[in-house]
């Protein structure tokens, strides 16, 4: 287990998210990274909310923005080194990105991200 407190782990996953590669970041277009500590129903370790890129349509301005959430427990709980957390929380990041590209679970699990 690795110990970091909120502001902590925040700053981490700021971090690792201005390590990803451009090609992945440049087309978020209306996403927001909030940090929580922990799902309240499930023992999730990120989640994507709002609509796909391939399925949006008429989207635009006024939507609020899609949302990729980061839990920190979970990450603190199962990682064992500071590079560990760092490296879990840099794979939450690119499933989450994916899901807003429109990558479901399944295609994630082919290419060794789910």
């Amino acid at each position: 287990m690795v110990e970091m407190r909120l502001e902590a782990f925040e700053e981490l996953v700021t971090a690792v998210l201005d390590e990803l590669p451009d090609e992945m970041v440049e087309g978020l277009d209306n996403v927001v990274f909030l940090v929580e500590d922990e799902h309240p129903d499930e023992d999730l370790l990120g989640l994507y909310e709002g609509v796909a890129i391939t399925e949006r349509g008429n989207y635009g301005f006024g939507e609020l923005p899609d949302r990729i959430m980061v839990y920190r427990l979970p990450h603190t709980e199962t990682a064992e080194t500071l590079d560990e957390l760092r490296s879990e929380v840099r794979t939450t990041l690119v499933h989450e990105i994916a899901h807003f590209y429109g990558i479901d679970d399944e295609q994630l699990h082919q290419l060794g991200w789910a």
